[in-house]
C-alpha cells in the first residue's frame, strides 16, 4: 500500500482554529464548514478541480483556518504538483503549529521526492501531536523500511494497537518489524491472532510460515 495515495483532508481534524462570535460570524462559519466539506467530498470522488475551488473559497471565508490549506495541499499532492503541496501544508502549519494533518502532508511530499529522512522527522511530529493518525502511522513505517530504523515506528504502532486492538492495517507491519527486529515470537503472536480476524489475509500467513521457519532455525541452533 503506498500511503502518498492517502486522503489526509478526511483524517480526523486536528487542527481547528474557530471560536464562538456573533450570528453574523456563525453565518460565515456556517458558509465555511459546508465549503469544506465539499472539498472533501469532491476530492474524495477524485474531481480535484472541484476541490480546489471549494478549498480556495472555504480559505477566503475563514482565512485563519489551516484546514483549507490542507485540503489544497492533498489536492496538488492528488495532481503531483509536489511544491504547491508543500507551499499549501506549510501555509496550514503557520496557521495551526499544532496540525497534525499538515505535517502528515509535508511528510508525504518529502515520501514522493525520495527525502526520507525528513519523511520519517514530518510523519514523526504528526505522530507526536495525534498518535491516532494511521496515514502518518503506516507512512512512518514505509519510511523505516527505507531508512532501516525501525524503534520509534514500532513504538507508536504499539501505542496505536492498544487503542484499537483489532487494526489489522497495524498489526501486520508490526509483525513484520518484530521479525525484521529478531522478535518471532512476539510476531508469530500478533500473526496468529491477525489470522483469527482475517483468515484469508494471504501475506499474514506466509509471513507467519517465514516466521515459523526462523523460529525452528533458531531453536535448532540452540539445541
Amino acid at each position: 500500500m503506498d500511503i502518498t495515495q492517502n486522503d489526509i483532508s478526511q483524517e480526523t481534524p486536528f487542527c481547528n482554529n474557530s471560536q464562538n462570535g456573533s450570528p453574523q460570524q456563525d453565518d460565515v462559519t456556517q458558509h465555511y464548514e459546508v465549503m469544506q466539506e465539499l472539498g472533501d467530498c469532491y476530492n474524495s470522488v477524485g474531481n480535484y478541480i472541484q476541490a480546489q475551488q471549494s478549498y480556495e473559497k472555504a480559505a477566503t471565508l475563514a482565512p485563519d483556518e489551516p484546514g483549507p490549506y490542507v485540503g489544497l495541499g492533498v489536492v496538488a499532492l492528488q495532481r503531483n504538483l509536489l511544491y504547491d503541496a508543500e507551499i499549501a501544508f506549510r501555509v496550514a502549519c503557520r496557521l495551526d503549529s499544532n496540525c497534525a494533518r499538515a505535517y502528515a502532508g509535508l511528510a508525504m511530499v518529502a515520501q514522493q521526492r525520495a527525502d526520507y529522512e525528513q519523511a520519517f522527522k514530518m510523519y514523526l511530529k504528526s505522530l507526536e501531536l495525534d498518535s491516532d493518525n494511521l496515514i502518518a502511522l503506516l507512512g512512518l513505517f514505509q519510511t523505516s523500511c527505507q531508512m532501516g530504523t525501525f524503534a520509534k515506528v514500532i513504538y507508536y504502532l504499539e501505542v496505536y494497537l492498544n487503542v484499537h486492538p483489532g487494526d489489522t492495517s497495524v498489526m501486520f507491519p508490526l509483525a513484520a518489524l518484530y521479525m525484521k527486529d529478531g522478535r518471532f515470537d512476539r510476531s508469530k503472536e500478533l500473526l496468529i491472532n491477525l489470522l483469527a480476524l482475517d483468515p484469508d489475509n494471504k501475506d499474514a500467513a506466509n509471513l507467519l510460515e517465514e516466521v515459523e521457519h526462523n523460529l525452528a532455525q533458531k531453536k535448532q541452533a540452540g539445541a
